[in-house]
């Protein structure tokens, strides 16, 4: 198999979007969205699922042409996900989302079904990457056997809805009935070395969604899910080191460079001592700004030297 790896830490923003509403479809490719899901599931009704299948190359070729990453999220194989596969794999489409997983025997099931289609159209076996949903306490007790159960496995995707039902949890703007489940989805998929996509915002006001993702981001989540196109700037604003974050860890990397040469285990910066592990927080920070930068969607100051 010869899996092609997307760099699946710089996809900030995974949009879910009606998978037979053309509007919506314009609206998402308008946003700030790094990936676009076009989801046959939860955002499309039964009744126009082959209306959604019959957009599903048009919109990923508008994707692939304006540089966003090219999603489907498909049903169940056993209620319309292998109808939803066969008709949609000629799409060019980068990944497949698939919902509720709550066994790794999903997943593999899911790779030999795709790798079939591949063969049966002649394609490269292993181009299309897979994103399980975890949507349930089963699914969440298993994230690490899930991401390792198929090398197409880039990143994971943590529900929020869903999720709470299942937890009978209240659910409110803040998300603290979720602070548990997001914390430990974070480890699993950092255990495993996939990635973890936090949680929608489900919520309508963007401040909220920024709010939501700069929180994220304190935990240690570089990718977000959301299910509103306005959401994708602030999101992708909270996720993007910015020009003082990258001047900072800049200061922090010389100051530390400049102690070990003098024979020092640490440095002294701003009234605080600095060590190791965030002398390498720093060089991360800065490695990942610089790779955003260069991806042709993100907008960012340049960074200053």
């Amino acid at each position: 198999m010869t899996t092609a790896r997307l760099e699946a830490d710089l996809i900030r923003t995974w949009l879910f979007v009606a998978g037979a509403e053309a509007d919506a479809h314009n609206a998402a490719l308008a946003s700030d969205a790094d990936a676009i899901i076009q989801d046959l599931e939860d955002f499309t009704p039964p009744a126009r699922r082959m209306q959604a299948r019959s957009l599903a190359a048009a919109l990923s070729t508008r994707c692939r042409a304006q540089g966003v990453i090219s999603a489907i999220r498909i049903n169940q194989p056993d209620a319309d996900g292998l109808s939803d596969l066969a008709a949609v794999i000629n799409a060019d489409l980068m990944a497949i989302l698939l919902p509720k997983v709550a066994t790794p025997d999903q997943i593999v099931e899911l790779d030999h079904a795709v790798a079939a289609a591949e063969r049966t159209h002649t394609m490269a076996v292993g181009q299309i990457a897979l994103v399980p949903n975890i949507e349930t306490a089963a699914g969440l007790v298993r994230t690490g056997e899930i991401a390792r159960a198929s090398p197409r496995v880039i990143a994971s995707l943590v529900a929020a809805e869903d999720m709470a039902a299942d937890l009978g949890a209240e659910r409110s703007p803040e998300g603290s009935e979720l602070s548990y489940v997001r914390s430990r989805f974070l480890v699993e998929c950092r255990a495993v070395g996939v990635e973890a996509i936090d949680c929608p915002y489900t919520f309508a006001n963007a401040s909220g969604a920024e709010r939501a993702a700069r929180q994220a981001r304190r935990l240690g989540y570089r990718c977000k899910s959301l299910v509103r196109a306005e959401h994708a700037a602030p999101i992708n604003r909270a996720l993007t080191p910015q020009e003082d974050d990258v001047r900072r860890a800049r200061h922090l990397i010389a100051s530390f460079d400049a102690a070990r040469q003098r024979g020092a285990d640490r440095a002294l910066i701003d009234t605080a001592w600095v060590e190791l592990p965030t002398y390498l927080t720093a060089q991360r920070l800065v490695a990942r700004a610089e790779r955003l930068m260069e991806r042709p969607r993100v907008v960012m100051a340049p960074l200053s030297g």
